[in-house]
């Protein structure tokens, strides 16, 4: 016989399996074997040999270390497409949300509000925000992103600290004590970063050093970061300028990987950015010393296998070289170049980084080089 209190008993129960329902459906993740992932691409080719090709490798590779389906991706041909491209994966119904670059940060950061059971990885962004969780465009970022945006995991690096090591190896590899640097534009911070640190790790170990600092385009547009005929004749340029420069780093994504042939077709010394360009560009390989590297892929990777396993934590997160997020590559075939002095004061350089009581440029409050423009 069911008494009045089994009665209330059993539906009081039953009220809390349905509550509990409704609950895990506005919170509960899919498990890692069933994520939807999918990569919307800064403006560019997916297969730039550059920063959109390594992060849709760490995506795969991310999905394939949890055992989740192939994840899918998506080109962004110009600045409008990466909206669209989101909004689409939206629609889709995808569970995480991958997207490339410093110039989808807005984007990303309104669908991350707007969709908060979905979770987005958004690489080279650092998030800031109103006290409403709004994307800050004057950068007062007076709202706390990893409260506000606990779905949004914003992979951001110091890029002030490989540039730094690549900038002693120019100062210490060049004969002429004139290097430079071209950028693909100044407005994404990543650039002036990777650069200023670049200038002053080339002072550190040579102070009578030039070092010429030029960007290929004002927005972060194609011109920018995927147009490698153009980037060639911009470093044809500089090089009839200044016809002594003898070493010169690429900090211009694809754009950059036509920096880098117009210094091998110069006999001069390239150093390639962002990922390993003596593996990535081997059409450049005989001529690029080393490279500035963000380990791009394993960060991609490792933030999807951390949404899987229920540990990812929103907010800016910004990786460095205490974290083996940033670095130089191996040196390859241009090893003889570097002497045991020179090899020392990269190992110092990175020490100190790593202490704490070196540091690459003068930074804000979030990390960047507070010189934007790239210029002493």
């Amino acid at each position: 016989m069911i008494t009045r209190t089994t009665r209330l008993g059993l539906l009081a129960a039953t009220l809390a399996i349905v509550a509990s329902a409704c609950s895990g459906s506005a919170t509960t993740a899919p498990s890692g074997t069933t994520l939807k992932i999918g990569l919307v691409t800064d403006v560019g080719k997916l297969n730039d040999q550059n920063f959109n090709q390594y992060s849709w490798e760490g995506a795969q590779d991310g999905a394939t270390k949890i055992g989740a389906p192939a994840p899918k991706s998506a080109q962004s041909t110009v600045s409008a497409d990466i909206a669209k491209n989101i909004q689409a994966f939206v629609d889709q119904k995808f569970d995480v949300i991958v997207t490339v670059g410093f110039a989808a940060t807005s984007d990303t950061i309104k669908q991350a509000k707007a969709n908060t059971t979905i979770k987005f990885i958004g690489v080279d962004q650092s998030p800031c925000v109103t006290e409403t969780g709004d994307n800050d465009p004057n950068f007062g970022c007076k709202g706390d992103p990893a409260k506000l945006l606990p779905n949004f995991q914003g992979l951001s690096f110091k890029e002030q600290q490989p540039g730094y090591l690549a900038g002693i190896v120019a100062a210490s590899i060049s004969k002429s004590h004139h290097i430079a640097a071209i950028g693909g534009t100044a407005s994404v911070p990543a650039v002036p970063n990777y650069m200023i640190g670049y200038r002053n790790g080339a002072l550190s170990v040579d102070p009578t050093v030039k070092v010429e600092l030029q960007y290929v385009s004002p927005a972060a547009d194609a011109k920018a970061f995927a147009d490698p005929a153009g980037g060639k004749a911009f470093a044809q340029q500089l090089l009839s300028s200044f016809k002594d420069v003898d070493v010169m780093f690429q900090v211009a994504g694809s754009t950059g990987n036509g920096v880098l042939q117009a210094a091998c077709d110069a006999k001069i010394h390239g150093i390639g950015v962002d990922v390993d360009q003596f593996l990535s560009t081997p059409a450049t390989s005989s001529c690029t010393v080393v490279s500035a590297e963000k380990k791009l892929k394993n960060a991609v990777s490792s933030a999807i296998q951390q949404i899987a396993a229920g540990t990812a934590k929103g907010g800016a997160l910004r990786l460095d070289i205490t974290t083996d997020s940033v670095g130089l590559s191996p040196f390859h075939d241009s090893q003889s170049l570097i002497t045991a002095d020179v090899q020392a004061k990269i190992d110092k350089a990175v020490a100190d980084m790593k202490a704490g009581t070196l540091k690459a440029c003068e930074e804000d409050a979030f990390g960047y080089c507070k010189n934007t423009k790239g210029q002493p």
